[in-house]
């Protein structure tokens, strides 16, 4: 029986008029300290987008969404938060925060495979069957 693991996620969420609180499930970050693991996922259904928000600029939003995954993998050319430890970038992606970009509650479970793992929640709470 493989061991498992505690991991932590949270839902990333387009919000393009703040005020109104409604979003979109965008993406998953994942993390798990056991396997030192930090990814970010994400997914724009530009026609959904389109029909949910039209006039929202997609290229923004993209570039946004590839800095958030860049931060999670700690990549230099993210910036200065991209330089802290996995859980310092994990906490500071998941802050609360008044953005078109926001995450959701932190969620815990148990994992063999973080990789895996983050497969299934981003096709569970992301990919529109």
């Amino acid at each position: 029986m493989q061991e498992k693991y505690l991991f932590e996620y949270a839902v990333i969420r387009l919000v393009p008029r703040v005020e109104r609180e409604e979003f979109l499930n965008v993406g998953i970050v994942l993390y798990c300290s056991a396997q030192k693991f930090l990814q970010a996922k994400f997914w724009l259904d530009e026609e959904r987008l389109r029909a949910f928000a039209p006039g929202t600029d997609l290229s923004e939003i993209e570039e946004n969404l590839n800095a958030f995954c860049k931060i999670s993998m700690g990549k230099k050319e993210a910036g200065p938060i991209a330089k802290l430890d996995q859980a310092s970038r994990f906490r500071w992606l998941t802050a609360t925060r008044s953005t078109v970009l926001q995450t959701s509650k932190v969620h815990p479970g148990f994992c063999e495979d973080a990789a895996e793992t983050l497969e299934r929640l981003f096709e569970e709470m992301v990919l529109i069957n």
